[in-house]
């Protein structure tokens, strides 16, 4: 199996670009690449074609962890990454360290994420979008693809990337990916390896309220809601938030499409889900 190029550098970057001369998508990760990450891979195919350009880019992002989140902690599982990327016929991996991305030191000019990126996450973690948006701009910016894929358990990042292309007229197309689950709800993130047997039996409270929730979905709003929170009355689930709103997050409406958002600590570690919800 031949393995992807690596680009350690924008000028690598830049080289195994220019070589390929082909449509491209690209796969924004922090690394501690899971099946969720596996199906936005495979997802970035289909778009591009056999003989299109499938980018990952590997960088933990330094700008949207916040005071005493797990920034140093965080998985960096490089070579094992490099594995799955030539598993998935991937042909670039961009891996800049943070010196590359930001040669003049952490950026004093960021995006600014507007309203929304101070509500749900933003209002938990402040500054986190901020981050998020600007490396993301960077990347688009370096890689240049046609296609940029970001899986739906992250649905307030991907809301607020579509804002930020359409607001600054970037001339990327964001395509969303649903979330990837085990068997049992848990959707999947790099951060449940954090989780004991036990706190992973817990977490599963996540996926069974927005189950509910969408169960109760012909009752309205606020049955929606109420059935969610009954499935997180867990001792060892906090829940920083539990909120439906419509498809780009706006207040939710009474009846159409809508997207049920809960965000909760289990343990030290801290997930988030969501679900699309059809209100009749």
């Amino acid at each position: 199996m031949t393995g992807p190029v690596v680009a350690r550098t924008r000028d690598d970057l830049a080289d195994a670009l220019a070589a390929a001369e082909t449509v491209s998508a690209v796969v924004m990760t922090m690394g501690a690449l899971h099946e969720g990450h596996r199906a936005l891979m495979r997802a970035a195919r289909e778009l591009v074609g056999d003989d299109g350009t499938v980018i990952v880019t590997v960088f933990v992002n330094p700008l949207q962890f916040g005071a005493g989140e797990d920034f140093d902690r965080y998985p960096r599982p490089f070579e094992t990454d490099l594995a799955v990327c030539a598993e998935e016929g991937v042909d670039v991996v961009f891996a800049p360290d943070e010196a590359e991305l930001y040669p003049g030191g952490r950026p004093e000019v960021t995006i600014e994420p507007g309203p929304l990126g101070a509500e749900l996450e933003g209002a938990v973690r402040p500054g986190h979008f901020a981050g998020v948006l600007t490396v993301v701009a960077k990347l688009l910016n370096l890689t240049v693809p046609a296609y940029a894929l970001f899986g739906e358990k992250d649905y307030q990042q991907l809301t607020l990337v579509r804002r930020m292309t359409a607001d600054l007229e970037l001339p990327y197309e964001i395509v969303g990916v649903p979330t990837v689950r085990e068997d049992d709800g848990l959707a999947l993130s790099s951060r449940n390896r954090y989780l004991s047997p036990d706190e992973r039996t817990a977490a599963l409270a996540l996926s069974r309220a927005l189950r509910a929730g969408a169960g109760a979905a012909a009752s309205g709003p606020e049955a929606v809601v109420a059935a969610a929170a009954a499935e997180l009355t867990v001792d060892t689930v906090d829940v920083d938030y539990l909120e439906l709103r419509g498809p780009a997050l706006e207040p939710a409406p009474d009846h159409g499409p809508a997207r049920l958002l809960v965000a909760a600590r289990v343990g030290h570690t801290r997930l988030i889900d969501n679900a699309a919800i059809d209100l009749p």
